[in-house]
């Protein structure tokens, strides 16, 4: 039986090296936590997939049991209809995708404590690099485009999404406001005509900040 040791790991880390060992074909595995909001998360996300979980605390920690709840031959069979349309939804849903772009306007997520708020941004990029397809786009505006540059924390995951080939923007404007342009780490600089262009082909902007 595999072991995941996720404690002293930041949300959302912990959900998805669960998710990604259940992916893998890990019929049976555990899980070592210790917060209550990653025990929640894989509880949740074990429910909604079909999972069984046992949890058992240890010294500190949970240890979270997970494994199939149905086997392959006893769930109940789809209808070729069903199949079908499970099928065209599918593709629905990766058309929509392809031209996913990220809008972001700022370097902290949410409001309130700017400390948290860094820490929320730096689980969101990540958590883009473990979500597929990748979105096309990402738009670094006003002070997101600090998360571009030297420093950033997200500096690693936005690499692996411009290697994986999702364009990394930031406004030049922006970056000559904050008098950041010499510390542009991933992607390239662009303008707002490149910016309005990129938005209006795209078919699904998220806008953050």
């Amino acid at each position: 039986m595999n072991t995941i040791d996720a404690r002293k790991l930041n949300c959302p880390q912990p959900l998805i090296l669960t998710k990604n060992a259940l992916e893998e074909g890990q019929n049976e595995i555990l899980v070592l936590i210790d917060t209550d909001t990653a025990k929640q998360n894989i509880v949740k996300y074990c429910s909604k997939m079909g999972y069984n979980t046992e949890l058992t605390e240890q010294d500190g920690h949970t240890v979270i049991k997970i494994n199939k709840a149905l086997s392959d031959s006893s769930q109940t069979t789809a209808t070729s209809k069903e199949l079908s349309d499970a099928n065209e939804t599918k593709i629905i849903l990766q058309e929509s995708d392809k031209k996913k772009v990220y809008f972001i306007g700022t370097n902290i997520l949410g409001s309130g404590s700017e400390d948290l708020g860094k820490l929320l941004m730096k689980g969101f990029i990540y958590t883009i690099t473990q979500v597929k397809p990748y979105p096309e786009a990402i738009i670094f505006l006003n002070s997101g485009v600090k998360l571009a540059c030297e420093n950033s924390d997200s500096i690693d995951d936005l690499s692996k999404l411009l290697q994986a080939g999702t364009r990394i923007v930031s406004c030049g404007t922006c970056l000559d406001f904050y008098q950041i342009k010499e510390k542009l780490k991933v992607g390239e600089i662009t303008n707002m005509y490149d910016i309005v262009e990129t938005i209006s082909a795209s078919n699904n902007v998220v806008s953050i900040g």
